[in-house]
């Protein structure tokens, strides 16, 4: 295939989706030259960020000189053909490695791909590697694994956020067009706007999860990290669909994501999540202002904005930390008894406060999910998305404890909560080059609205004309802060003793350092729990019910 490129005005690695999809159709650039580019820049770049756990370079060559083959042919499949992408490393590969950044699964090589990595296959799109990610997902920066965490791009010495951090230091640096990640908490928003993306969290159904490995059973979406809005529209649009593998999976038609895309907002209402960033979880004084400065745009491209409230976002942490961790922990619990020692200490800084969570605050939480979700309808009625701010600047990676998990809410768990599409998108730089978020939210399935108002925004800001600064094969330091010491313990013997205990029935052997930071998490994880222990009428279920439909 030729390659006529000669006009191009950035790097072939810089190329959106988008851009490098139409010059394959046309036949003016080859997929192999691509994908050759793509690898390139992995080689010289990757090693200053660590965003790789596994580069698959021969495989992907085959792919790319299958997929060139193919289109010169004239079986063109779509805009994903050709197309280098890669993937977080808990998503299942057939054939390579997929360790979840874990000691527990260095060696683990899956024999079946995940729904959605088969999709990509199908649409003739081209592997580059597995990305790195926090332990199972969950967990990090950590600096005590077989494997570095990710460098932000924008500065090495600050995080990328979590828990798909290779995917977001990969695909802002230019090494993959585009990855997937998963979201439980924010994981797939936290990089996104931590490394200037454009990170979409799926309806909760709209996109399989079967062959992703599990962090939470209720709280998980796969989704698409891209640097810009229609390309997160490209890959949602191949990965989204009906899959009988996956329990939770919505059978419904798929909208055509990419038609939503028409440039125009006006006379859409949206309402200001303001309490979020200014009472909940605060945010700095330059990410204010540049929301304040989206929400201009925003009316000045005809939306009409109103001030709106949901609960308080620490609602939201205590029915999803203790739901979801309580999960993570049965999906652990048989490793856990036999190789403790093999995980990171911030995986288990998280995960062993499940141990404190009774099987009815368990339910509890579920009911009051119930509750929050059918709250919202008025607000969905009202509205036709939601914005608030994103999380960002990033804070360096040593300044990262594990007991923040446990401390404080976060901007982005309550739309996990809540089930419905939320995207982070850049709104703008700190003076020293960090990147600043803003996130929309709708109403469930109606992903093509949020895609609808991010690609507004986007086109209507210069900020995708902006890239990370860095040097080839550049000489730099990869020394990895120190592993920080456990938080101080402020329980009393007794309760010590009682957590001692539990440890024993669990059959869990726990070292000093580790059973100092269960002990230390103990306040926080009964403060969580007690404050679900609100009365609930008796008829309130969870929102884990199961119904059937029978079709005569």
């Amino acid at each position: 295939m030729p390659n006529d490129v000669a006009h191009l005005t950035t790097d072939l690695h810089f190329l959106t989706i988008a851009e490098a999809a139409s010059l394959i159709e046309r036949r003016q650039l080859s997929p192999v030259t691509l994908t050759r580019a793509l690898l390139d820049r992995i080689a010289a770049i990757d090693p200053q960020l660590n965003a790789y756990l596994l580069v698959t370079a021969e495989q992907a060559l085959d792919q790319a000189r299958a997929a060139e083959a193919e289109i010169m042919a004239g079986n063109y499949r779509g805009p994903m053909h050709g197309i280098p992408f890669a993937l977080k490393d808990i998503y299942c590969t057939a054939g390579i490695r997929t360790t979840s950044h874990s000691r527990t699964r260095a060696d683990y090589v899956p024999d079946s791909d995940a729904t959605t990595v088969a999709k990509l296959r199908q649409a003739g799109a081209v592997l580059l590697g597995k990305l790195a990610t926090h332990e199972f997902a969950h967990g990090g920066p950590s600096f005590d694994l077989p494997w570095p965490p990710a460098r932000n791009p924008w500065d090495r010495q600050h995080f990328t956020g979590g828990s798909s951090s290779g995917s977001g230091a990969g695909v802002a640096a230019g090494l993959a067009m585009g990855a997937l990640g998963s979201d439980t908490g924010g994981s797939i928003r936290n990089p996104a706007a931590l490394c200037g993306l454009a990170g979409l969290k799926p309806t909760y159904g709209l996109v399989s999860r079967f062959g992703i490995y599990t962090n939470s059973f209720s709280y998980d979406h796969a989704g698409p990290m891209t640097w810009s809005v229609e390309d997160c529209a490209i890959m949602l649009q191949t990965i989204a669909g009906h899959d009988p593998k996956d329990p939770a999976s919505a059978d419904r038609p798929v909208t055509d994501y990419r038609s939503a895309l028409t440039g125009g907002i006006k006379g859409l209402r949206i309402g200001v999540l303001r309490h979020l960033f200014e009472e909940d979880a605060p945010i700095p004084s330059v990410a204010k202002e540049a929301l304040e400065a989206s929400f201009d745009i925003l009316r000045g491209l005809g939306a009409t904005l109103e001030d709106a409230r949901i609960r308080p976002a620490q609602v939201y942490h205590d029915v999803k930390i203790t739901g979801a961790e309580s999960e993570l922990y049965a999906v652990h619990e048989p490793v856990l008894r036999t190789r403790l020692n093999d995980f990171g200490e911030d995986f288990l800084g998280r995960t062993l406060g499940a141990l404190l969570i009774s099987g009815a605050d368990y339910v509890q939480a579920s009911r009051w999910r119930r509750v929050l979700i059918a709250e919202m309808a008025p607000l969905y009625a009202r509205f036709d998305v939601l914005v608030t701010a994103g999380p960002g600047p990033a804070p360096r990676l040593d300044s990262w404890r594990t007991i923040n998990f446990w401390q404080r809410p976060s901007l982005t768990t309550p739309f996990n909560v809540l089930g419905g599409p939320a995207l982070a998108q850049c709104i703008g730089f700190t003076d020293g080059g960090l990147p600043l978020s803003m996130q929309i939210v709708g109403r469930p399935f109606d992903d093509a609205t949020v895609l609808r108002v991010a690609h507004a925004y986007e086109g209507a800001t210069p900020w995708r004309n902006r890239r990370p600064a860095l040097e080839p094969n550049a000489t730099v330091s990869n020394t990895l802060p120190l592993v920080p010491e456990p938080a101080p313990c402020e329980i009393d013997a007794v309760r010590r003793d009682e957590i001692a205990a539990s440890c024993r029935r669990a059959g869990l052997t726990l070292n000093e350092r580790q059973f100092q930071q269960l002990c230390a998490t103990a306040p926080y994880v009964e403060a969580m729990v007690g404050r679900l222990r609100r009365d609930l009428e008796y008829y309130e279920e969870p929102a884990s019910t199961v119904a059937f439909s029978f079709i005569h």
